[in-house]
């Protein structure tokens, strides 16, 4: 049984507020008269349960109930994490 629930792929690009954290979609499409290819980008807040997804890392949202005033989306999977750089 499948749900019709919309998928976006995304990067973390806040995560200071609690349980919540700022994803930011990029899509390409292509200009109607000119032909040429734009990106896009929208940001989406969505919920972090567990609170520790770090910035950077590669997460996929899913749609869900609103949550809170501007929230409506919830991380389903975090798909890559970045690596932490060695002092």
């Amino acid at each position: 049984m499948t749900n019709n629930r919309k998928r976006l792929i995304g990067r973390v690009i806040r995560n200071s507020m609690e349980k919540t954290v700022v994803v930011e979609v990029e899509r390409t499409t292509l200009h109607r008269l000119y032909k040429k290819v734009i990106k896009t980008s929208a940001k989406y807040k969505a919920h972090d349960e567990s609170n520790e997804i770090p910035v950077g890392a590669l997460v996929k949202i899913v749609e869900s109930r609103p949550i809170s005033k501007t929230k409506r989306w919830a991380v389903e999977e975090v798909l890559e994490v970045p690596e932490l750089p060695e002092v």
